[in-house]
């Protein structure tokens, strides 16, 4: 979930009583990080994390209806591993996302004025591998919207399920947790990510799922839960990955 921190509509309290009005008993915030772009308002300022951290610690203090995670969603970016571990290593998180909204210079989801004039197979193949080395760089306990770069609706030509099964194999290699993230229903795709029709090649490798609202305002926590869980099960998930200090923990659904 993000807040005012980052790219969110509401401060994080406002995020808790509609989490218990949906029967959630643990939430988590993760706002965004981008260490190597500047000016991009939908990111929180690195100085800030220290008192984003301090808040959500206030916040876990102030009740005991809920249990409160902290996390930050960071972006990747090829050959900044050392950095981003350096920047991250003494924050105390729960769980790290690991996420692509970069491709060059230009992040992916913020206009379809990005895609215009350019190869979308080229740019689908692009994003997977860069989703994959984000996987293989032992940065991230869960990888957020692999497949982001489907935002707009936009299809590659080709069959994608080779992209899918790759990319199932660093995560089951790198024992990396997969999210299936409800956003992406509120976005022009109107559907899940990852695509639905491939969970099942994850489920296959026993890759550890987690389901994210990807809340950026408080009337969207939870949202569609319900149809996510019954999407898991039918590809063959029977338990979720939940996160504390940075140790998984499966439970049954």
């Amino acid at each position: 979930m993000h807040t005012t921190f980052s790219d969110g509509q509401a401060v994080p309290e406002e995020y808790l009583v509609p989490a218990l009005e949906a029967g959630i008993s643990e939430i988590g915030f993760s706002e965004h990080l981008s260490l190597f772009s500047e000016n991009q308002n939908w990111c929180m300022n690195p100085s800030n994390v220290r008192g984003y951290i301090e808040y959500i610690d206030r916040l876990k203090k102030s009740t005991d209806e809920l249990l409160i995670k902290t996390s930050l969603e960071i972006d990747y970016f090829p050959g900044k591993e050392k950095e981003i571990e350096a920047f991250l290593e003494p924050i105390n998180l729960d769980y790290r996302i690991g996420s692509v909204h970069y491709l060059g210079e230009k992040t992916v989801d913020m206009s379809p004025e990005f895609y215009e004039g350019k190869n979308f197979d080229a740019l689908f193949e692009s994003y997977f591998e860069m989703v994959i080395e984000a996987v293989s760089s032992g940065l991230f306990d869960i990888i957020a919207h692999c497949d982001l770069i489907r935002i707009f609706g936009y299809k590659p030509s080709f069959d994608p399920y080779p992209f899918y099964r790759k990319l199932a194999k660093s995560m089951k290699k790198h024992d990396v947790v997969l999210e299936l993230n409800t956003n992406g229903k509120n976005r022009p795709l109107a559907d899940f990510y990852p695509d639905p029709g491939f969970l099942h090649i994850f489920s296959k490798e026993n890759i550890p799922v987690c389901v994210n609202s990807d809340a950026h305002k408080p009337s969207r926590v939870g949202q569609y839960f319900d149809e996510a869980y019954e999407l898991l099960k039918s590809a063959g998930f029977r338990e979720m990955a939940l996160f504390s200090k940075r140790k998984r923990i499966m439970k049954s659904f």
